[in-house]
């Protein structure tokens, strides 16, 4: 089972460097792409807290 997790990271980070190196701009909107969504989650836990207390 560890093998195949070591595989599949090895698969994920080849596959991560061959969307950079082939499409940069593409690459920089998923990653902003990703960075919005955990901001909003972060918001959305936040106001779950402050409902949650008040």
């Amino acid at each position: 089972m560890g093998q195949t997790k070591k595989i599949a990271l090895y698969v994920v980070i080849v596959f991560a460097l061959y969307t950079i190196i082939t499409s940069p701009a593409r690459a920089a909107d998923l990653v902003q792409i990703g960075f919005e969504g955990i901001s909003t989650a972060a918001q959305a836990v936040g106001r779950f807290m402050t409902e949650l207390v008040s």
